[in-house]
């Protein structure tokens, strides 16, 4: 595996794999589809008031290592002693502007005032749904000083033009140990954007994140590419204890807005291909993010977590191995039986 993400002669990052990108012809048919394709949803997202008094108390994963599903891509994990946020989005919309775009259907389960310290905050790529303006300059002013955050190559200057200068940069494969916790930025199939003109000028990736209690695997948005997750897997091998079973202790993979999959394969994979992922990287545990909270393309917000399932029966694998929870549900952790520092 190469070190370090491709990039074309005009100086913008690439994939690994040859990645379509779409036309103005495919989007304009995809939204022409979609007024007559479009599904509505059977039952809504299920949600639960957070834990408070535990997460408040379990900073770092002092009780337990745990994750603790906000909505969207946003999940707050405890472990490692540091409280790590991933891809955070508390915004009512998806969106540039306030009164259009993406809207939610359930709110987050935390408010960044109501969130424990954060420590860490990993962004995975720049697209709105995944970066929200409001919700970064909210954690910048938490009590006690900003979280770090951890961005792509070519973000950080982002950040710093609205007065956030804590911020690190990665560029694939990159391992930087950030509060007591080794971080790794790896490589998805995936395109960033936020204005016209910026597509690709920016990175976007997935996270490793190693600490003796628990290895994390957060991947972002992305389509289905094995040689990503196989060597991602490759990387990690020597650091991922026997002793402990091996493989990540827990991988936050995507399970929504996949279809149609004409035009959202490349960029997005489906519960499917996730499952696929989950077996690609080895992990023991996963659990489902990215569905029921914006609806963005035209599966029903409901349809990822039926489809995971039966996905699962057929692989022959159980929520053991890969579930998703409540919108504000805790999911706690055993911690690695192997101790010493990766």
């Amino acid at each position: 595996m190469s070190i370090g993400a491709p990039r074309g002669a005009d100086g913008r990052f690439r994939n690994t794999e040859p990645f379509e990108v779409r036309s103005l012809a495919d989007v304009l048919r995809w939204q022409w589809q979609a007024r007559h394709e479009q599904q509505v949803a059977a039952q809504q997202t299920p949600t639960q008031p957070p834990d408070l008094d535990f997460l408040a108390r379990n900073h770092g994963g002092a009780l337990a290592p745990a994750a603790t599903w906000l909505g969207h891509a946003s999940v707050l994990v405890q472990f490692g002693g540091v409280n790590l946020l991933t891809d955070p989005h508390c915004s009512h919309r998806a969106s540039p502007f306030t009164f259009t775009g993406p809207q939610r259907a359930q709110p987050p389960a935390l408010l960044p005032q109501d969130m424990p310290r954060i420590d860490l905050v990993l962004v995975s790529h720049n697209h709105y749904d995944h970066l929200d303006l409001a919700t970064v300059q909210a954690l910048a002013r938490q009590a006690g000083g900003p979280p770090l955050f951890v961005v792509p190559l070519k973000l950080k200057s982002w950040f710093v033009r609205r007065g956030i200068d804590h911020v690190t940069e990665l560029d694939w494969w990159q391992t930087e140990r950030l509060c007591g916790v080794d971080v790794t930025l790896t490589p998805v199939r995936h395109w960033s954007s936020r204005a016209l003109g910026d597509r690709m000028a920016s990175l976007w990736g997935g996270f490793a994140v190693l600490a003796p209690d628990l290895h994390l695997y957060f991947g972002g948005d992305t389509g289905y590419s094995p040689t990503n997750f196989i060597d991602t897997r490759a990387h990690f091998a020597d650091r991922q204890s026997a002793a402990a079973g091996g493989g990540f202790d827990l991988a936050l993979l995507p399970i929504g807005a996949y279809e149609p999959r004409w035009f959202m394969s490349p960029q997005h994979v489906n519960p499917e291909e996730s499952v696929r992922i989950h077996q690609d990287l080895g992990a023991k545990r996963s659990l489902g993010i990215h569905w029921g909270t914006f609806k963005l393309t035209n599966e029903p917000l409901d349809e990822p977590p039926r489809k995971l399932a039966e996905i699962l029966r057929t692989a022959g694998l159980t929520a053991d191995d890969f579930s998703v929870t409540a919108i504000g549900e805790t999911l706690r952790l055993p911690p690695r039986t192997c101790t010493s520092t990766p």
